[in-house]
C-alpha cells in the first residue's frame, strides 16, 4: 500500500509540475473532437465543406447547395521515453529525496521543453501558415513585425478572440523598455502573452534518438537548417495537439526484480500540427538561418 500511495504521491507532483513548465499545454485540443481512427497511431477529425451563396429567385426559390463532412486523418507523430535508476541507499541517504528530485528535475529541465521545442517546430513547418523572416534588434522592430503580423491574420479573417502569442523574453522587453502607447498597446491584441526560452524556440528541431553513440544524452538540439524563433501567434483553434499517453511508471525496489533500486521510467506519446483550412491562424516570425557547426 505504501508503495501505491508513493506512486500516486510522486505522479501528482510530476503532472504539476510538467504544467508549470510547458508552455504549449494551453493549445491542448478538446479531446471530444477527434474520433480513433483505422490505425492505433491515429486519430480523425471532422472537416466541414460547403457551397457559398447563390441567386434567390422569385419563381424558382433556392439553388440547391452542396454540403459535405468528411474525416481528415492524422497520425500521431511525438513517441519519446526514458528510464532511470535510483539506488535505495542512495535515496535513503538523501531522506528519499533524491529519486523525488530527478523525478521533478526530469519533466521540468527536460521532458517540458522538448515537447514546446517539438510543437513549436511542427507549427513553423506546417503549410499554409502566415511567415516573416528577418532580425528584430529593437523594440520598433519587433512592434512593427507583430503589428504586421495581426493586420495578416485580420485580412485572413482569423477570429481575434483565441489569439495567443508566444515571443522570446528578450524581444519582450525590448517593447516594454519602450515604455509608450505603442509598446502597451501591442499586447491587447492578444488572449495571452507567454515568453518562451530562445532555447525551445527553433523553426526545425531534430530529436536526438538516446542510443547512437554521439546521441546518448537524448534530447533535442536546433537542426542544422533551422531558425530562431522571435515569436509565434496562434488562433488555438488553428492547431490540433493531442496527448494521448503520459505514464510516469515508479517501481520500488522491492519490486525490482534486477537491483535494489528505485526506478522511474516517463513515456509520451501524442500528436501536434495545424488544420489545413486553418493555416493562417498561425504566423512565425524567425531570424535568417544560422548553422549549428
Amino acid at each position: 500500500m505504501n508503495n501505491i500511495t508513493l506512486a500516486k504521491k510522486y505522479s501528482a507532483l510530476l503532472d504539476e509540475v510538467y504544467k508549470k513548465a510547458a508552455v504549449t499545454s494551453i493549445l491542448e485540443s478538446d479531446p471530444t473532437l477527434a474520433r480513433e481512427g483505422a490505425n492505433a497511431n491515429e486519430i480523425v477529425i471532422p472537416k466541414l465543406d460547403m457551397d457559398g451563396l447563390a441567386d434567390y429567385s422569385r419563381t424558382g426559390g433556392y439553388v440547391e447547395g452542396d454540403v459535405s463532412l468528411t474525416w481528415e486523418t492524422a497520425a500521431y507523430n511525438y513517441e519519446r521515453g526514458r528510464m532511470f535508476s535510483v539506488d535505495n541507499m542512495d535515496n535513503a541517504e538523501t531522506q528519499n529525496s533524491a529519486f523525488g528530485r530527478l523525478a521533478g528535475e526530469f519533466l521540468r529541465t527536460k521532458v517540458a521543453p522538448e515537447i514546446d521545442a517539438f510543437r513549436f517546430a511542427q507549427y513553423a513547418s506546417a503549410e499554409g501558415i502566415g511567415s516573416a523572416e528577418g532580425a528584430l534588434s529593437s523594440g520598433e522592430a519587433a512592434v512593427a513585425a507583430i503589428r504586421a503580423a495581426v493586420s495578416a491574420m485580420d485580412e485572413a479573417e482569423v477570429p481575434s478572440d483565441g489569439r495567443v502569442l508566444f515571443i522570446t523574453p528578450t524581444l519582450k522587453g525590448l517593447i516594454e523598455d519602450m515604455d509608450t502607447t505603442k509598446s502597451r498597446a501591442v499586447f491587447a491584441d492578444f488572449e495571452m502573452v507567454i515568453t518562451v526560452p530562445q532555447s525551445r524556440f527553433y523553426t526545425k528541431v531534430t530529436l536526438l534518438d538516446g542510443t547512437s553513440v554521439d546521441e546518448k544524452a537524448g534530447g533535442y538540439v536546433k537542426a542544422d537548417n533551422g531558425s530562431d524563433i522571435n515569436f509565434m501567434i496562434v488562433h488555438r483553434g488553428a492547431v490540433l495537439q493531442f496527448t494521448k499517453n503520459v505514464v510516469p511508471k515508479i517501481i520500488s525496489p522491492d519490486v525490482n526484480p534486477d537491483a535494489d533500486s528505485w526506478k522511474y521510467g516517463y513515456r509520451s506519446y501524442g500528436l501536434c500540427g495545424v488544420f489545413d483550412n486553418k493555416a493562417q491562424g498561425v504566423y512565425v516570425h524567425y531570424a535568417p538561418a544560422q548553422s549549428n557547426g
